[in-house]
């Protein structure tokens, strides 16, 4: 009846797989996560006291989505790939990003996260975010799941398949800009790292770069230093950064050397600031939802109606439209433009006159409301309604993994008893 999603590539199920689906997110309340096995699986790789999961970060249930809906999710994410590198798209798009956008690397940009909530008729592409978190931990995920319901396949182990798929996109980002010369260290950068939420990702991605014989550290951009030729790590020459930081732009004092050592072409950055800028940026929804000028930019018919169905309208908040969308805020989500990981979005039905007034400044994006579909499960006894969203882990145009966040409250967290990431299983022909 069903399959893990990880690089999907099967043919589309019909239309009322939704329905399928539907029905085992609300009444399928089976344990699938095996914990012991789970903990094992990080335990095998990383030491005891480091592979202690987090409250939360995993659900014991697993999310079931129409294959259909799969598809047009990877269809979504091909027309943008097509679409960012359209030079009309890469003009409006830089012209409000910050200056160092403009340098442009060879590296293509790993771990984009295109993040989905879906409606009976299709999914709604919700944002798009550079340096996604959660692609391993979910690979790892899927060596933990259980049968489920009877007549359901057995979990494909494509945990490895995963990785593998990870640690060739490291090595193409690195051969796109160096060509044939050997990988041979990676820094992991974010700040603080230790005290991330996901820093046991951290570490499984260094011991993964480590398996594959590149040496790997985790550190803080300020342990960094450019000397001019090299980017160092104590006395370590790092030839590439996988970069963890929110500070998009490195603007930072303490990610100067590494922005230093990125302009001088010094060092492989990626994700880098230019992929937020022609991804991320929260104002690329605004032109994505913009038909009228999709078509004057030459994007054929087909894609513009991909996107028009796939990407609710969104439009700049400013002092002069501030009334009219306070008057009609139940139908919008507001979210800040330079924002990340749900951090200062607000539905509007939820807001005060203080907070929208901030809003109503300037600096924030309003798009129209896609409420999130629903996994209903046990927690401790007790049914409860989870929300859910959907985020694909891409690689130039290629879906690698799908995964699902299941929470309650305003936005997505990972602070819900029973919510976390959760295996995402296809439904296809009953």
């Amino acid at each position: 009846m069903s399959d893990p999603v990880s690089h999907h590539s099967s043919a589309a199920g019909p239309a009322d797989g939704f329905e399928m689906a539907e029905a085992l997110n609300r009444d399928c309340f089976c344990h699938v996560v095996d914990r012991a096995a789970l903990q094992q699986a990080l335990e095998s790789e990383l030491a005891p006291d480091v592979a202690d999961m987090r409250q939360h970060l995993f659900s014991d249930t697993r999310v079931y989505v129409a294959q259909a809906h799969l598809d047009l999710m990877e269809r979504l994410i091909g027309v943008v790939e097509r679409l960012v590198t359209l030079p009309a798209w890469q003009e409006r798009v830089l012209a409000h990003a910050p200056e160092i956008a403009r340098h442009a690397p060879k590296a293509a940009g790993v771990f984009l996260g295109y993040d989905f909530h879906l409606e009976k008729d299709g999914p709604r592409l919700i944002e798009i975010n550079t340096n996604a978190g959660g692609g391993l931990l979910n690979a790892k995920l899927l060596d933990a799941q259980r049968d489920c319901c009877p007549g359901e396949l057995a979990a494909r182990r494509e945990r490895h398949r995963v990785e593998q798929d990870f640690v060739a996109m490291f090595r193409n980002e690195w051969a796109l800009a160096r060509g044939e010369v050997p990988l041979t260290s990676v820094a992991i950068v974010d700040e603080s790292p230790a005290g991330q939420f996901l820093a046991l990702e951290f570490e499984l991605f260094r011991r993964l770069f480590e398996v594959h014989g590149i040496a790997a550290w985790v550190v803080a951009p300020e342990e960094l230093r450019f000397d001019g030729k090299c980017l160092k790590y104590g006395q370590r020459t790092v030839d590439f950064v996988y970069n963890r930081l929110t500070d998009f732009a490195l603007e930072n004092p303490l990610s100067a050397p590494l922005r230093d050592a990125y302009l001088a072409d010094a060092v492989v950055l990626t994700p880098h600031p230019r992929a937020h800028a022609l991804y991320a940026d929260k104002r690329n929804l605004i032109a994505l939802s913009d038909d009228e000028w999709l078509g004057s930019i030459g994007l054929d018919a087909a894609d513009r109606d991909l996107l028009r169905n796939g990407v609710p309208g969104t439009e700049a908040v400013t002092p002069g439209n501030a009334p009219a969308f306070w008057t009609d805020r139940r139908q919008w989500f507001f979210k800040p433009a330079a924002g990340y990981g749900s951090r200062g979005t607000y539905r509007g039905d939820k807001l005060t006159r203080r907070v929208f007034g901030e809003i109503a400044q300037g600096g924030f994006i309003a798009q129209r409301l896609v409420p999130p579909s629903e996994r209903r499960w046990l927690v401790n006894g007790e049914e409860r309604s989870f929300k859910l969203d959907l985020r694909n882990y891409a690689y130039r145009g290629e879906v690698q993994l799908v995964s699902a966040r299941l929470y309650q409250g305003q936005a997505t967290n990972f602070r819900t008893r029973g919510g976390g990431f959760a295996a995402v299983f296809a439904v296809g022909e009953a």
